[in-house]
């Protein structure tokens, strides 16, 4: 199937519209609009810190984050075949759960050879232990158009439930806006955080007028957030936002923009992925506050 803007199949088409066991708090789940598949709002992303290689110590105690992600209600786990051994230790944790169905299972495909793209998608299955992925998408827009041809025939034919493009870094902006309204994805992915909010401008906006999910990456600055604001005072707002930490506070801001749908924080220490999930619970920055968030953020 070729994609042409006169070709290009709908959300409604025969797509994979995957029931989500719902574990966790209604109230800490966001619905993706093409579909009204509803995930928790916080979940968990790979990059490096699952990139553990055969390291039988590292490998365990990524399983160990795991477990506690789908304790605490899961929801997305995201990857890569960018990510070095990251799908392998992911299909390593999932061995070890009594129930996966909590994973909302997402990856990408990342090949600049545009015949590859259907091989990566099985070769990520198999890393994972998966039979079918919730999402994929195409990796930083590499070969967008073979690729994005691929996802949507996966999902015509009832193979993947949510096609979806990601960047990073605020690279290629004006390409993905181009893309989220000439297509008919699922989801984007790009870097929103406190300190990165170009976003906001047209993204953002564009992405709720369309329908499209939004998942955030890159919250913490691979951790220079956090680390540059540790000790420093948070927000006056944090109180009212039931709030003692700085990183808890970065998600609440990400998370309390309208057209935010899940944040993908990485960590391999369980207290930490703990700490992310209870980010989404209790009172969320309102317009007000969040202006407040941003003044006090530049003045430290």
């Amino acid at each position: 199937m070729k994609l042409t803007r006169r070709t290009m199949i709908t959300g409604a088409t025969a797509a994979l519209t995957l029931p989500f066991p719902a574990r966790a708090d209604d109230a800490l789940l966001r619905e993706i609009p093409s579909t009204g598949t509803r995930i928790p709002a916080v979940g968990l992303g790979s990059w490096i810190t699952f990139n553990v290689g055969n390291d039988p110590v590292l490998l365990d105690a990524c399983a160990d984050v795991i477990a506690a992600f789908a304790e605490e209600g899961g929801g997305m786990i995201d990857s890569s075949p960018m990510y070095g051994s990251s799908q392998e230790t992911i299909g390593y944790g999932l061995e070890k759960l009594n129930d996966p169905k909590s994973i909302f299972a997402t990856d990408k495909v990342w090949t600049d050879d545009a015949d590859m793209g259907p091989d990566q998608v099985a070769q990520s299955r198999a890393a994972w232990g998966v039979d079918h992925f919730d999402l994929l998408q195409v990796h930083n827009l590499v070969e967008w158009e073979a690729h994005l041809d691929t996802l949507f025939g996966l999902k015509e034919d009832g193979q993947l439930g949510h096609v979806g493009l990601t960047t990073s870094h605020g690279r290629r902006h004006d390409l993905l806006e181009w893309l989220m309204r000439d297509y008919p994805v699922d989801t984007v992915q790009l870097t929103y955080n406190l300190a990165d909010r170009e976003a906001e401008h047209r993204l953002l906006p564009l992405a709720r007028e369309k329908g499209i999910a939004v998942i955030a990456n890159r919250p913490f600055r691979r951790g220079a957030l956090p680390l540059n604001l540790k000790g420093k005072p948070l927000p006056d707002v944090a109180a009212d936002l039931e709030t003692e930490s700085w990183p808890q506070l970065l998600l609440k801001f990400i998370l309390s923009h309208p057209a935010l749908t899940v944040a993908i924080p990485a960590t391999t220490r369980v207290a930490h992925l703990r700490e992310n999930k209870a980010a989404a619970r209790g009172p969320m920055p309102d317009a007000a506050m969040r202006r407040r968030i941003v003044t006090q953020f530049e003045n430290l």
